[in-house]
């Protein structure tokens, strides 16, 4: 008698297995995911999985990709530009803190789709405000450089808040108290900040930071 074998209960596709992948990441970070887990996860072979991707770097570049693209389906349906940058830069402020590793896939895999997209709608909103054609590169690469940076920071700062107990409010009044106690003649500025920084919102200053660039893009050439 043939030994009976468990079926899967849907077809193995490249899509299921980005979507394992980016549970697997989730929840155990980049170091959890390996084709031995993925396997366990879609109660298949290893083998199997290879017939979709090639190798770690494509799926992790293939589950950023993915998640990029729901995060740019944003409405831009008589949206002036400015506010469809400001809601995919917001976007993927959340998509990063939310999934922190998206931080490494992109480091991973300059220029190749996930960075592709976001250069393309950047790009086309900034050429909708006007910017002149040889200034357009360098506002999207300045747009596209700030999104990522801060939105990786902060991600950072999130895990290093959880290493640390997990108390957002404790942390930012601990280094606040550190800063107010700097030398008043060789930290002027920080000292002044400090209250600030205690009670700062970090999605309102990342918008923020957002605008000062739009309000610079939109100064004549």
């Amino acid at each position: 008698m043939a030994k009976n074998t468990p079926r899967r209960e849907q077809a193995l596709t490249r899509e299921r297995i980005i979507e394992a992948s980016i549970s697997l990441l989730d929840s155990r970070g980049e170091s959890g995911l390996t084709f031995r887990a993925l396997a366990e996860e879609l109660s298949t072979g290893a083998g199997a999985i290879y017939w979709h991707v090639a190798n770690k770097n494509d799926l992790m570049t293939a589950a950023c990709d993915a998640l990029v693209a729901r995060t740019l389906e944003v409405p831009v349906i008589e949206a002036a530009p400015q506010d469809v940058i400001r809601a995919v830069a917001l976007g993927m402020f959340d998509a990063i803190n939310a999934h922190p590793w998206i931080g490494s896939a992109l480091a991973r895999a300059p220029w190749q789709s996930p960075i592709v997209r976001l250069l393309e709608r950047l790009g086309q909103q900034v050429r909708a405000m006007g910017v002149a054609p040889a200034g357009q590169f360098a506002a999207v690469s300045a747009l596209l450089s700030y999104i990522l940076g801060v939105s990786g920071q902060n991600a950072a700062n999130a895990q290093i808040g959880k290493e640390l107990g997990g108390d957002r409010e404790a942390i930012l009044a601990q280094v606040a108290a550190a800063w107010s106690a700097l030398d008043a003649d060789a930290y002027p500025f920080t000292r002044s900040i400090a209250p600030q920084f205690r009670e700062h919102d970090d999605r309102a200053d990342f918008l923020a930071g957002i605008d000062l660039i739009l309000r610079g893009m939109a100064l004549p050439g």
